[in-house]
């Protein structure tokens, strides 16, 4: 549709400044109101059968009976529009639908807002300076409590067969207790797969107050009951009983103890002096060509620093048989195996959403703002690199599982 140009001069008659034609009454906003009130008598125009200014059908009862005022919030501000009422009430508007109070999409606004870590009164503040909306706490709280039915929905979805990857983590969030009203560390679990395909998929998020073996096997189990049949390679951190509740679940799952959050242990018990030499040292150890050559290297990193550091050497040994898997694969692709870098990227997000906040009222308000943060790692792009190598050792290494 062109608008020619008779019409537009027509139209900006009058407009000599800036906020003549975008101000809160300039052009702008009265055309906006003016077209919704056009469009709203055509459509009631069409639901009566008759013209406006036109005489209703003798045979009909219902016709039209004024207007009634509803002011509408967009991103322009309030907008106060008449909208066209019938006499029997039989008028259902779809341009601006009874009940509806918002339009160009104020609630995804919201949403976004909140995703970005900002609190109800901080989003009540930014829409007041930014739009001049002015809008209540209950009405942020109701359109962000929305985001739960998705949750519920995104929670409980199938899942595929068979995932050849996927990385188990958890991280601490301040919540408060509904019971004692006191705030706790409680963890938030998030299982991150690699589909067959490469792309990576949030299974599911969970919280409690304790990680431990005994809830992570209730994890395991729901994700049987979503449709999961087979973990070819199950990475997780050092949480001692973790390899047993997979296995339990998923007897022939290849677990593989997670190098970064290895090492980040090891490093712990060093001085600051000494961090950069162990770090190096340990490198030499998951860096090497084959498993038996990694233990020559534990060996002399025993001898050299046995003495300082007594404790990070057995460390290494109590997990190796969780450490070694990924040397049976290229070294092209084993970081994809041996390192949560990829849920370390999403937990990244999710902190940065939830640095805002001291702490949450509920486990429902962490639970919305954290699945909007996954909401937005996964737009951020899905997929793995080096996966069409992995892939082909995959389908090599487990046979009839990876091609189940």
């Amino acid at each position: 549709m062109t608008i020619s140009k008779e019409i537009l001069d027509e139209l900006l008659k009058g407009v000599e400044r800036p906020e003549d034609l975008l101000g809160d009454a300039g052009l702008m906003k009265e055309l906006k109101i003016k077209l919704m009130e056009r469009m709203l008598g055509a459509e009631l125009t069409a639901h009566l059968g008759y013209e406006d200014g036109e005489s209703a059908p003798p045979s009909q009862s219902n016709r039209r009976n004024g207007t009634s005022a509803k002011v509408l919030k967009g991103q322009d501000g309030e907008l106060p529009v008449a909208i066209p009422r019938d006499r029997d009430s039989s008028f259902e508007p779809e341009m601006v639908k009874k009940g509806q109070t918002r339009i160009d999409g104020m609630d995804d606004k919201i949403i976004g807002l909140y995703a970005a870590g900002l609190t109800v009164r901080d989003i009540q503040a930014h829409l007041l300076d930014l739009y001049g909306l002015k809008v209540s706490p209950d009405l942020i709280s109701r359109v962000t409590a929305a985001v739960l039915d998705e949750v519920r929905e995104w929670q409980s979805r199938a899942l595929d067969r068979m995932y050849p990857i996927v990385l188990f983590d958890a991280l601490r969030v301040k919540i408060r207790d509904a019971d004692s009203r006191t705030v706790k560390n409680k963890a938030v679990y998030v299982a991150l797969g690699v589909t067959r395909d490469g792309q990576r998929e949030v299974l599911g998020l969970w919280i409690a107050e304790n990680e431990g073996a005994k809830f992570w096997l209730s994890v395991m189990n729901e994700l049987k009951n979503r449709g999961v049949q087979d973990i070819l390679i199950a990475v997780v951190d050092g949480l001692k009983g973790f390899p047993d509740a997979i296995t339990a679940a998923f007897p022939d799952t290849m677990v593989q103890t997670c190098i970064v959050h290895l090492v980040r242990h090891s490093l712990n018990f060093c001085s600051w002096k000494d961090r950069k030499a162990v770090a190096a040292d340990l490198r030499r150890i998951y860096g090497a060509a084959t498993a038996d050559i990694a233990e020559a290297e534990l060996d002399a990193f025993e001898d050299k620093w046995a003495g300082k550091y007594a404790s990070i050497a057995p460390a290494w040994r109590r997990a190796w048989q969780e450490v070694t898997p990924f040397f049976g694969f290229d070294p092209a692709i084993r970081k994809i195996i041996y390192t949560t870098n990829a849920i370390e990227s999403l937990n990244r997000v999710i902190r940065k959403s939830i640095k805002t906040r001291g702490s949450f009222p509920t486990d429902e308000a962490a639970t919305k703002l954290i699945y909007l943060a996954i909401r937005n790692f996964e737009k951020d792009g899905r997929n793995v690199r080096e996966w069409f190598a992995a892939r082909n050792q995959f389908a090599i290494m487990f046979g009839e599982r990876f091609d189940a």
